[in-house]
């Protein structure tokens, strides 16, 4: 299910035009680049990735070390809840982290919706979405870690939330994916193929191999710590799904949606069934290539064109065509032109000579032929060409199928053919026609071949009498539900592309000709005296009896006197994925789960499956229930490796999510490329990619990392090429929350006051309430960009948060109080009542913190969390942090003080420019004392931040100065900066003075000075030139006006300020 879906265009000899796309076709108005473009870009992308082979590790790998693992060493039994009462380990490790919990959420029952009815916070809304069904014979990559990833945070949100939450896990039984793997085994293990099974028991051992092999999936949905309701997880070979199928089917044959008919399907010639247009690999050729094909010895050439002339009967020369695949001349029932083709005139109506058969072709004209390509004119092949097949609709031709479904020409080539593979007969046809005399060249042709992604066979179109889903109403269905606002496609530009394929989608053929999947319940019905001259007749049913009363209803004979023979083929797996958003809840009863939880609140995946899975989806929920399958679908974007090529098991370039979180060795990944069914071109590519990318394999991440790196992307616009080196940035992140929490729980264990009730906790400082209101401001963005499926930007608030506001500033700030140290600057008769509500701020920071995390970093925030609770105000909780209310802005009104986070904004800056200072004078440990020049109004600010800007600039002493009189707002007397002091500019009005002590590097400072000199005067030029346009007072808005007159100010204040500095430094 989670295959990387591909639109194909491969029309082989290129020679018609303005055919209605097939199912095979590219959408009209679709934005895929041309298939040339397309080729290009990967040519370069592999030729970049070799021709990096010479570079250093250092320069293209990820630069780590390893970090020391530890171990959880209690002896917790499986679901049994984690013991933090151990020691706090001194450092952050993944491994010790997220052991046991996994076990504990799912022993416990935390992701069942049952856990709702037990919630205080439980509200009355219900929250359901299933995912992706991955394929059972797969693995996940990183592309399906960023499903978990996303899915696995709006469901830990909403359960939060108190919503009833479910979120159903399901595995796809991948028809032709499984059977050919098991085929595969079969055969290097006893020698067997399936044909020497009866059906029976080569199904049995297809089950004994999912047994065995089939969990892999679910344990890395595990380890990824993915909150689904394993009690209600789904294979869609269950009896329940086998039952829902069965009903699916027979309910769209009775209202004529399924038919059966003659068509042409993509037909691999290897696995001699009919394969969807997911498993099919369009491969560029740019010229004559040399290619394996299953079932020959010898390589077999593609990417030619031949061309070669039909004789024309009472007319004098013939009329030549071209074509790559000679062998399908056997099949040609007619020559085709444009009418206003002026070379053709004068055979318009006449007969073409075949020259192997002795059959009169019609030379028909069709507006469809391309008169710019090629000879201008073509053969047509009904039953081995697309295009073709819609030209003999068009004008009645018939349709000769010369190539058997099992690769082999047919009787209808005649004896010198019959029997012999299509490849073969290629160069006997060609050899044949130069030995007539018809031959007329041949030359080298760019295309597009259509691979098997299953076989590595060559795709061969045939025509095949199937069962087709008729598509074009409910197609209809679909775009009005868009249009209409029923359904909402986020992001909203996929409108336009769903609108496209839907308005010229063909009819889809389900037919699949293999042994595992569900057996198409229809039934050819033969009555007594009938002959082979008749036509079939089919009825359908839910089980043979059923179908046995249809049948004898249909043709008025008794039950008993009717022969019922079961349609040997299987249904496309697709047809069976898209019933899973209700069949995944019992349908088609009307159980409980299906009442509350359908249709779905969401689907999201990856905007690659929009026409093969999405739409379908719709199509079918609609018509099957009477209601669309859900009510939003949030496409996210697809992975990329380092070099924008999508992460493909044919490329050899996937990365196992399970090697970030444990972490892998070089040697292994190499392996694991060699181990994979890829290309041996691709193979040296992915290789040295690997090389290039992992010189020392993968560092341990962890699982929290990895989500979080995940979500951090933007998932609705560009594809998002993720580096391990971003994954291993998020670890670090850990680590900084590992080591706030190490400091946290030693504050409150010296405590001797408990930690005040969130509510009741009101800030004393000036720095307390600006943390506070940071904390509320994160909050609401948090609230609101979950809301938008923002989750880029609510990792953003809430890394800044962690990172920035709280370890940076705050702790920074109140360590001296928190630690007893701050003994110069706090009075100390208020300095236990200041460490009390510092410490409370801290504990409902961190606390809230990591309840805003947990939907990313389950494990992480589970474990801090947890270890947290023994100073919880009140009574501990007993459960999860994941079952605990999502923090809400409301919650935190009371710490809303919108004027500290604005005054801070000053304070930040005058400490940047206090530590450039700092910088330029070579001071590491000394404390110098610093003057700031400002209005009155910064001085304000300044005082009530004093402590923040003496703690963090590390300076001595502060003195403020405001040359327009600050007398009212200075408690001691305000005397100006000394001369020969470093000057800095905060803004227009505000500068800084810091007090050069002896010993400072004066070369140094000059030499830094100059170069900040030579970067601001072109940007002051560059203002300037702006200001002197003519147009510049009567376009330019009045607000844009004032930010550029500010900082021409600043800019002219701090080149002045450097030319002082650089004469005071010079005379020193």
């Amino acid at each position: 299910m989670w295959r990387a879906g591909r639109v194909l265009s491969w029309r082989l000899t290129g020679r018609l035009c303005s055919s209605k796309p097939s199912s095979t076709s590219p959408p009209a108005g679709s934005s895929l680049r041309p298939q040339a473009e397309k080729n290009r870009r990967r040519t370069e992308r592999q030729r970049a990735i070799l021709a990096s082979q010479h570079r250093t590790a250092e320069e293209d790998g990820v630069k780590w070390s390893e970090k020391q693992r530890i171990d959880y060493t209690a002896q917790t039994a499986p679901g049994m809840k984690k013991d933090t009462s151990l020691p706090f380990p001194s450092s952050y490790s993944p491994e010790y982290v997220e052991s046991s919990w996994y076990q504990w959420w799912e022993k416990e029952g935390l992701f069942s919706p049952e856990q709702h009815e037990k919630l205080s916070h439980a509200v009355d809304q219900t929250f359901s979405l299933c995912i992706p069904p991955p394929n059972v014979t797969g693995t996940l990559h990183l592309g399906h870690a960023l499903t978990v990833a996303v899915e696995d945070s709006l469901v830990r949100w909403r359960r939060m939330q108190g919503h009833r939450v479910l979120w159903v896990p399901g595995c796809d039984h991948a028809g032709i994916a499984t059977q050919t793997v098991v085929e595969r085994m079969l055969l290097r293990e006893e020698g067997k193929r399936r044909q020497d099974f009866t059906r029976e028991e080569f199904l049995q051992e297809v089950w004994k191999w999912k047994n065995e092999k089939g969990e892999e999936i679910y344990h890395q949905l595990r380890r990824l710590g993915a909150s689904l309701d394993w009690s209600r997880a789904c294979f869609t070979m269950d009896p329940g799904f086998n039952r829902a199928v069965t009903e699916a089917f027979v309910r769209l044959c009775d209202s004529g949606l399924i038919y059966r008919s003659e068509g042409l399907v993509n037909w691999s010639c290897a696995l001699e069934s009919a394969i969807s247009d997911i498993e099919v690999d369009s491969k560029e050729l740019s010229g004559p290539t040399m290619m394996s094909v299953p079932g020959y010895e010898h390589k077999v050439e593609f990417g030619t064109m031949l061309t070669f002339a039909y004789p024309v009967e009472g007319y004098d020369g013939g009329v030549e065509v071209s074509t790559t695949r000679p062998e399908t001349m056997m099949g040609d029932v007619a020559v085709a032109v444009h009418p206003d083709d002026p070379r053709y005139q004068a055979v318009h109506g006449k007969q073409c000579h075949h020259p192997f058969t002795n059959r009169m072709l019609p030379i028909i004209t069709d507006t469809m032929v391309d008169m710019e390509l090629g000879t201008g004119a073509v053969k047509v092949t009904p039953a081995h060409d697309h295009t073709d097949f819609l030209l003999s609709q068009r004008h009645s031709l018939p349709r000769l199928t010369v190539i058997g479904g099992d690769g082999m020409m047919t009787p209808l080539c005649g004896h010198w053919l019959e029997g012999v593979k299509r490849f073969d007969a290629r160069q006997l046809v060609v050899d044949a026609l130069a030995e007539r005399k018809l031959l007329r060249g041949k030359k080298d042709h760019a295309m597009t071949l259509p691979i098997c992604s299953r076989s590595g066979d060559v795709i061969e179109p045939l025509l095949k009498k199937q069962w087709f889903v008729r598509c074009h109403e409910m197609a209809k269905k679909a775009i009005h539900a868009v249009e209409d606002g029923q359904l909402e496609i986020i992001p909203h530009f996929y409108n336009k592309t769903w609108k496209n394929w839907l308005s010229n989608i063909s009819d889809w053929c389900i037919s699949r000709q293999l042994w595992w999947g569900h057996q198409i319940p229809a039934y050819r019905v033969e009555l007594p005296n009938s002959t082979d001259k008749q036509e079939e007749q089919w009825v359908w049913g839910r089980s043979e009896d059923e179908a046995r009363q249809r049948a004898a209803v249909k043709c008025g004979v008794k039950p008993e006197d009717i022969n019922l023979t079961r349609d040997p083929d299987v249904l496309d797996t697709w047809f069976c994925s898209a019933l899973f958003p209700f069949t995944m809840l019992g349908w088609p009863q009307q159980t409980r789960d299906l009442q509350r939880f359908y249709p779905n609140s969401i689907l999201e995946t990856g905007s690659d499956l929009i026409f093969f899975w999405v739409a379908r989806m719709v199509m079918l929920g609609t018509e099957l229930t009477g209601q669309l399958p859900f009510k939003q679908v949030l496409l996210h974007s697809l992975v990329r490796d380092k070099h924008g090529r999508k992460m493909s098991k044919s490329l050899g370039n996937v990365i196992d999510p399970l090697d970030v979180i444990q972490g892998v060795s070089l040697e292994r990944l190499l392996e694991k490329v060699k181990e994979g069914n890829v290309d041996p071109t691709e193979q040296v590519v992915a290789m040295e990619a690997q090389r290039q990318y992992f010189p020392k394999g993968i560092p341990e991440c962890g699982t929290d990392a990895l989500r979080f790196a995940l979500c951090s992307h933007k998932m609705q616009g560009e594809d998002i090429s993720l580096s391990i080196s971003q994954v291993l940035s998020c670890r670090h992140f850990c680590n900084k929350m590992w080591q706030t929490l190490r400091f946290t729980l030693g504050v409150l264990s010296d405590s001797t006051t408990p930690v005040g009730p969130l509510e009741e906790t009101t800030p004393l400082s000036s720095i307390d309430r600006w943390v506070c209101s940071k904390l509320y401001s994160t909050v609401a963005q948090c609230e609101q960009s979950f809301e938008d499926y923002e989750l880029h930007i609510v990792t953003s608030a809430l890394y800044s948060f962690w990172v920035h506001s709280l370890c940076d500033v705050y702790l920074e700030c109140v360590k001296p109080v928190l630690v007893q140290q701050d003994k110069v600057h706090t009075d100390t008769e208020h300095s236990g009542r200041a460490r009390q509500v510092a410490s409370s701020v801290l504990y409902h920071c961190v606390s809230v913190s990591l309840a805003l995390l947990s939907p990313f970093m389950p494990f992480l925030t589970e474990e801090l969390w947890q270890r947290l609770q023994p100073f919880k105000p009140g009574v501990a909780a007993l459960t999860s942090l994941c079952l605990q209310p999502y923090p809400r802005c409301s919650q935190l009104a009371h710490w809303h003080f919108p004027e500290e986070e604005r005054d801070f904004l000053l304070v930040q800056e005058v400490i940047r420019v206090a530590r450039s200072l700092r910088a330029q004078c070579g001071m590491t440990k000394e404390k110098p004392a610093m003057w700031a020049v400002c209005s009155p109004s910064q001085a304000q600010i300044l005082l009530n931040f004093g402590s923040a800007v003496w703690t963090l600039s590390r300076i001595s002493s502060l003195h403020i100065y405001c040359p327009q009189g600050g007398e009212g707002i200075l408690s001691v007397p305000s005397t100006p900066p000394p001369e020969g002091s470093l000057v800095g500019v905060v803004d227009h009005t505000c500068q800084l003075h810091l007090q050069v002590q002896s010993g400072t590097r004066v070369d140094k400072q000059i030499a830094e000075l100059t170069q900040r000199r030579v970067k601001l005067v072109p940007k002051l030029e560059e203002i300037l030139c702006r200001m002197r346009s003519p147009h510049y007072l009567t376009k330019v808005p009045a607000h844009i006006r004032q930010q550029m007159d500010s900082k021409m100010s600043a800019l002219q204040q701090e080149l002045k300020n450097i030319e002082d500095q650089l004469k005071v430094l010079q005379n020193m």
